[in-house]
């Protein structure tokens, strides 16, 4: 089973559409599950060029997937370079172990491909799987806790329903938007769907 932000790896340039940009056509290699609804036996995905705007949304069959990198298992990869995103993945590791929690983004990216994604800028991005509901001020001593790193942490919470970002969660708004397989919605409880 792929989970959205898990990279996969045995994506072709055959599995695109014809209409694929060019530099799709050589990026591909290691793609991003997205979410998104599509046919039994195929996994939506996100090919990521080497610039931050080149991004493409594919489909790629489940039986041409090699192999799998889930979000968690790039929480204890080190990397010798030196930028702010890593150095605040190093600050907040010891915090966040007692966690269900990864690595997304190009963080992640990187972490797993050894392909340099990152830059001085970049922020980091992380996943907490969180089964259970996260009370509004736990979620604002978390963020409490992200907003002390070196630089900027966007983290999304993953309920069993879809995604929703810690900052919104922590914040004032009664109602947050969650991101699904079936597309984005405000709801009251990214816990409970309820609008």
């Amino acid at each position: 089973m792929v989970n959205a932000h898990d990279l996969l790896w045995g994506m072709s340039p055959a599995h695109l559409p014809a209409d694929a940009p060019g530099w799709a056509q050589r990026a591909i290699g290691t793609v991003v599950v997205r979410r998104a609804v599509v046919a039994p036996g195929f996994v939506a995905v996100g090919v990521r060029g080497r610039l931050r705007e080149q991004r493409f949304a594919a489909v790629m069959p489940i039986d041409a997937v090699q192999r799998r990198v889930a979000p968690e298992a790039l929480c204890e990869v080190v990397s010798t370079r030196d930028l702010p995103a890593l150095h605040a993945l190093d600050q907040l590791r010891p915090v966040l172990a007692p966690l269900s929690w990864g690595v997304t983004g190009s963080a992640g990216f990187e972490l797993a491909t050894g392909i340099e994604a990152l830059h001085a800028q970049s922020d980091l991005d992380l996943i907490l799987r969180m089964p259970k509901p996260l009370d509004r001020s736990d979620a604002r001593d978390l963020l409490a806790t992200l907003d002390k790193a070196v630089c900027v942490v966007d983290m999304q919470l993953q309920t069993p329903l879809g995604a929703v970002a810690l900052r919104e969660w922590a914040g004032p708004s009664r109602q947050v938007l969650l991101k699904t397989a079936s597309g984005a919605r405000l709801v009251l409880d990214p816990w409970q769907a309820v609008a």
